[in-house]
């Protein structure tokens, strides 16, 4: 066994509760090098001869390097001491606890839970683990009110090819004509790019966090779009820009018109004063030198207050159902941690997602954010469905590092996008290939985690990235690819109605790097769906274990065939692209 390989810590995705009297523990080990692992525990007054309890850790998940084991250990006393026993492929007996990996118990010593605080069990929104969610930009979704609409506003066709400058004239009446669209489509919460007063087509530069920009409508309009959503069952989700103004938000003006003498000026990082925009600024800003998003200074105070005082104002202004944090990971982590205390107190079940594009674990606590938007997912489906750039067992390798770097309750609502308004549209990426597509969208669909659309790949939208991916929603049905709407709609019923693909666990089933053949099973309670794609343009026949399923047949939800079941075994035959999803009854497969 490699012992250097061998590796826990009592804290982090390693040990945390999952309830107040009961912690999950993780193990990680080189690939292939333990054939058991179980974890002794007690209460950490418990004397050294005083029984505890064992616990068996099932191998949940492997990477290219490494095997990962959990376990769920009792807490009665909420104060847990715990030591794992090991025993290697070559029948060796190793003891692992807070002095190192010994060959006697006594040498290894414990791990130690000190105590499991009802205040530091993660708790994520219940409703958000059935969610689905749709990505909404409002300038270029719907127009339903042309009274309000920019100046030189350009015509709403299928073939427009936005600039950086363009505007349509999409609007909040426009997102309320479409609800029973998205309705019938089954989603269950939307997320709104920022809607507040702003100069630009997607309003990351603010203005006045307090005013919805006049394009989008009024607050009335807005409230009303609350309201309609949520009698259709539907939440709202508004986009925080808290890392950033924009130069025309008041307190950046003040200190442009008094420099030094500016109450302000503290507010901003500014490097030397009088401040200039021109030919490059002299103050921080958002990306590299963007001189209309000077940098907010979120560990001042009075900046503190004032954009925590902006969050109490919607929230109960309007009854919006979360947020979702721009550019989270340039945020001082304490803004956020005194966010989620005034979000949370409001309403405990409102989301909390943040905009982070790698590891975003130290986020991910449970005393900041419940989820981020998960683009570690996204780089992983679009080198192995769109650009074929790696195969099964390094996509598999790479999911399974995203999962263990978490916690299970922050795994459940990760946002799994495709595309976004900051990337190139999906099916673009995929060579236009439907087939590509199709099969993409069954995996994010079926995977652990929320599902995240961006408007207008349900029915076949195309672009590069900005600002092409952000054109107008093509709502000309001629011009959309209704089957392809279709089987969006079909796949959201299905998962909707599934607790097993909703909330259920995820274990690798079958992989073969070699012909692009990648399974994985979803189990809650008694329910379990397995899912089969074929990664490939070649057909491919596979022979798969089923005794856990426990029916004599399987159905593919997908096309309503029958599999039959001979000796725990099925074999599936799948055309270049196809995808099955295999669950225990035809009424599972009508959902």
């Amino acid at each position: 066994m490699m012992k250097e390989a061998v590796y826990h810590r009592p804290g982090g995705p390693f040990a945390y509760p999952v309830t107040p009297r009961q912690l999950r523990v993780r193990l990680r080990a080189k690939k292939g090098d333990l054939d058991a692992c179980r974890v002794w525990c007690a209460d950490r007054y418990a004397g050294d001869k005083e029984e505890g309890s064992w616990t068996v850790c099932q191998k949940v998940a492997s990477d290219q390097l490494f095997d990962y084991f959990e376990g769920l250990i009792p807490g009665e006393t909420r104060r847990i001491k715990y030591v794992f026993h090991l025993r290697d492929v070559s029948g060796e007996e190793w003891w692992l606890g807070e002095t190192g990996l010994e060959k006697e118990r006594k040498e290894a010593g414990v791990f130690q839970y000190a105590y499991i605080h009802p205040t530091e069990v993660f708790m994520t929104p219940e409703w958000a683990k059935d969610g689905v969610v749709y990505q909404i930009f409002p300038e270029r979704f719907h127009n339903g009110d042309k009274s309000n609409d920019p100046r030189g506003a350009e015509p709403w066709t299928a073939d427009a090819r936005p600039r950086h400058d363009s505007f349509y004239g999409g609007d909040l009446q426009g997102v309320i004509d479409r609800l029973p669209y998205l309705e019938q489509l089954g989603i269950s919460a939307i997320y709104f790019t920022p809607i507040f007063l702003s100069p630009s087509h997607h309003k990351y530069d603010t203005a006045d966090y307090y005013q919805i920009d006049p394009q989008f409508g009024e607050m009335s309009t807005f409230k009303e779009l609350v309201r309609e959503a949520h009698r259709r069952g539907i939440k709202v989700i508004l986009d925080a820009v808290f890392n950033h103004s924009g130069d025309q938000f008041f307190a950046f003006q003040d200190v442009l018109k008094y420099g030094e003498r500016s109450r302000y000026k503290d507010w901003f990082h500014i490097d030397s004063f009088p401040v200039v925009q021109e030919p490059e600024p002299n103050y921080e800003t958002f990306a590299n030198q963007v001189a209309t998003m000077p940098k907010l200074r979120t560990e001042h105070p009075e900046v503190r207050e004032y954009l925590l005082q902006i969050v109490r104002f919607w929230m109960t202004e309007t009854g919006i159902d979360g947020w979702r944090l721009d550019v989270a990971n340039e945020v001082d982590h304490q803004f956020w941690r005194d966010f989620r205390k005034v979000v949370k107190e409001i309403n405990p079940e409102a989301l909390i997602v943040g905009e982070i594009w790698h590891d975003a674990s130290a986020w991910l606590e449970g005393d900041q954010f419940d989820s981020v938007m998960n683009y570690l997912f996204r780089e992983s489906v679009l080198r192995f469905f769109a650009t074929g750039e790696i195969d099964a067992s390094r996509f598999d390798a790479e999911l399974t590092r995203a999962r263990m770097i978490y916690k299970e309750q922050a795994v459940q609502v990760m946002w799994n996008l495709l595309d976004s308004h900051d990337t190139e549209r999906f099916l673009t990426s995929c060579d236009e290939s439907l087939e590509k597509f199709r099969l993409a969208v069954l995996f994010q669909l079926t995977y652990v985690g929320t599902p995240l659309i961006y408007y207008g790949d349900e029915v076949g939208m195309t672009g590069k990235t900005d600002p092409d991916c952000r054109r107008p929603m093509i709502w000309d049905e001629k011009l959309q690819n209704k089957q392809l709407l279709a089987y969006y709609r079909r796949l959201i019923s299905i998962r909707r109605n599934s607790k097993a693909l909703s909330r259920g666990s995820y274990r690798t089933w079958h992989l073969d790097p070699n012909t692009g053949v990648y399974a994985y099973v979803r189990q809650y309670g008694r329910e379990t769906v397995g899912v089969v794609l074929n990664n490939s343009n070649e057909k491919r026949a596979v022979r798969l274990d089923v005794a856990w399923f426990g029916p004599e047949y399987l159905v593919d939800a997908l096309r309503g065939d029958l599999i039959q079941v001979n000796q725990s075994q099925i074999h599936v035959e799948l055309a270049p692209y196809q995808g099955m999803l295999l669950m225990q009854s035809i009424e599972q497969s009508l959902s």
